[in-house]
């Protein structure tokens, strides 16, 4: 189980009148999973995925990644514990504009102190793996939006997380770029075993999903296996 979460919920206004973003959600994802959590806006998905990833507390509830129990690490330890086990893919890319795209991928190397040479090998696999070898030294600028959301997926890998968290990772692209993305993601997920959690209401993303879990209102409505027909 690589992600285990108890309980979660999260309250706005806790105060006054209650509003609950996610209501005592359970959720259990187990290694190698393509699961997508989907819902109508404002049902609590990039919330819940906020909290999976440990950039949002919930205001009770109990999240574990890979066994730890991420309330009890300290601000520091929870930022390292991100960056040694979590690959966060967002929808507005947030790539630094001042880097290229090698710089990108390598950024989050340069934070682990990665030796140099072990970082280069490495970001060229990553541009291999992703389709652009050739595109190692554009500013995002220079880049198409598919081509931004794909260094931003070679980005997440860099740290070599066995979790990548995808918050509406597709929203933004056109149907080629957006197959292109899901490829490159189900390749990895099925060679690398890296389990990818998505925050979608793309049904390009959910018709590629293994299992599909669907929140209304801040709760489970449903927990399925997709059928896939190949």
């Amino acid at each position: 189980m690589v992600i285990d979460a108890h309980n979660i919920s999260k309250i706005y206004q806790p105060d006054t009148v209650p509003v609950y973003a996610v209501n005592n959600v359970h959720l259990h994802i187990e290694k190698g999973e393509f699961t997508a959590l989907v819902g109508p806006s404002g049902s609590g998905k990039t919330t819940l995925l906020n909290i999976i990833g440990g950039l949002d507390q919930p205001t009770s509830g109990q999240v574990l990644i890979n066994g730890t129990d991420l309330s009890t690490l300290s601000p520091n330890a929870l930022i390292d514990f991100r960056l040694h086990n979590i690959g966060f893919v967002f929808q507005s890319y947030n790539l630094l504009p001042v880097l290229s795209a090698g710089e990108n991928i390598e950024f989050i190397m340069l934070l682990q102190k990665i030796p140099a040479s072990e970082r280069a090998t490495r970001v060229r696999e990553l541009l291999q793996a992703v389709g652009l070898e050739d595109k190692k030294d554009a500013r995002p600028a220079q880049l198409s939006g598919g081509q931004q959301q794909r260094v931003a997926v070679a980005r997440a890998l860099a740290s070599k997380p066995q979790i990548i968290l995808a918050d509406e990772p597709t929203a933004n692209l056109d149907g080629q770029s957006a197959a292109n993305l899901l490829d490159i993601m189900e390749k990895l997920n099925r060679e690398a075993h890296i389990t990818f959690l998505f925050s979608t209401h793309d049904k390009r993303v959910i018709d590629r999903a293994r299992r599909v879990i669907t929140l209304v209102d801040g709760s489970v409505a449903s927990d399925t296996a997709a059928v896939r027909t190949e």
